[in-house]
């Protein structure tokens, strides 16, 4: 009993620590997108892991930095002219937001070693914790991969490199979410298989809508076709302007009309599958948590389209620009609970129960 119990405050503590890395995250992709919206991706143009957690400290440290950056394309053909403080004020953006991604990776290695050191770390969740700290240390390099993209040939980073790096992060930022969520004991629902794979669905396209999102913006496509709920004069534009480019396969990343109108119509799919995947908990008669996530992901998913229509219509403003992304990680973490909810256990915390009135019995999973 007491080595049970031990086992159980260790995944407690774990649970904790992971919602603690997964905050970090959400805080590290907000302070990303402001440093998109402010063209300040680019202002520092080298990759240093380690030195390069020190930003300047005097005055001729500052001038090397603005001089390296003065070499880029970006400053020739935008920001020629570009005061010294001016340069700082993009620089601290891009240096907040790579200190941010510093401290995530502290934040997940250094308390994982600890555990393991404890022996706190049971065998099936040790490959599944070494397997995201290793995603994470990707996502530092996919991150300088897509910087360097825009510091020659280019005034900013490829649509390509973007979509791939806000993806991946919102990826392992869903991972770690649904592995604290699996540490902690709840009973086990019988619950029609349909309702699980939507749920489940659900959160694949919602990756998939922040990824068409990303090419969105790196194309800056929102600033364009600022009309709802028609796009370049019709709700579906025709043929010759959406495939214009060869290969056709360019058009979905290179296009901007094809890329916003592809963004709109998977937007309205979400919102769709999210209302209807709720109408169906209710038809099913599944109340409480499970009820309570769907309804709280088709609130969400009908926010976030309306803010996504208004900051289109408004040319996507900053603060407007900024609500649409955090509504969008708001959105993929109510998908994530919901779905995990909805999936079956195989993890030692799990309570095994029978539904209400049944009489039958559910064995106790294991790993």
């Amino acid at each position: 009993m007491t080595e049970t119990r031990s086992a159980s405050t260790h995944r407690h503590v774990i649970r904790a620590w992971l919602y603690a890395v997964a905050a970090l995250m959400v805080l590290t992709v907000a302070v990303g997108g402001a440093t998109r919206m402010t063209e300040s991706g680019l202002s520092i143009v080298e990759w240093k892991p380690v030195t390069g957690v020190m930003p300047p400290l005097s005055a001729n440290a500052w001038q090397g930095e603005f001089g390296k950056y003065q070499q880029i394309p970006q400053y020739r053909e935008l920001n020629r002219g570009m005061s010294l403080d001016q340069f700082k004020t993009i620089y601290w953006w891009e240096w907040t937001h790579r200190l941010l991604a510093r401290l995530v990776g502290t934040a997940f290695l250094l308390p994982f070693l600890f555990f393991l050191w404890r022996g706190w770390v049971e065998p099936s969740l040790r490959t599944r914790l070494w397997t995201l700290f290793g995603a994470g240390a990707f996502l530092g390099a996919v991150g300088w991969w897509m910087v360097s993209s825009g510091l020659a040939g280019r005034v900013s980073v490829s649509q390509y490199r973007l979509a791939f790096h806000l993806t991946l992060a919102c990826t392992i930022f869903a991972a770690i979410l649904w592995t604290a969520r699996g540490l902690v004991a709840r009973p086990i629902e019988m619950v029609p298989r349909r309702l699980s794979a939507t749920a489940a669905a659900l959160v694949g396209v919602v990756l998939l809508q922040i990824y068409l999102g990303a090419l969105v913006a790196g194309l800056h496509a929102g600033l364009a076709y600022n009309t709802w709920p028609l796009i370049d004069g019709a709700f579906i534009p025709s043929a010759d302007s959406l495939w214009f480019n060869t290969p056709a396969w360019r058009n979905l990343f290179e296009n901007t009309l094809t890329v916003q109108f592809d963004h709109r119509m998977v937007g309205y799919s979400l919102w769709l599958v999210a209302v209807l995947h709720a109408a169906d908990v209710i038809v099913a008669r599944r109340g409480g948590a499970i009820l309570n996530g769907a309804l709280a992901l088709g609130c969400a998913v009908t926010l976030q389209a309306g803010v996504g229509i208004v900051t289109l219509l408004h040319q996507v403003p900053l603060p407007l620009a900024l609500l649409h992304q955090i509504t969008a990680v708001i959105v993929l973490t109510i998908a994530v609970i919901h779905a995990e909810r909805l999936s079956p256990r195989h993890n030692p915390a799990t309570v095994a129960t029978a539904p209400s009135g049944s009489g039958a019995s559910i064995p106790r999973t294991t790993p």
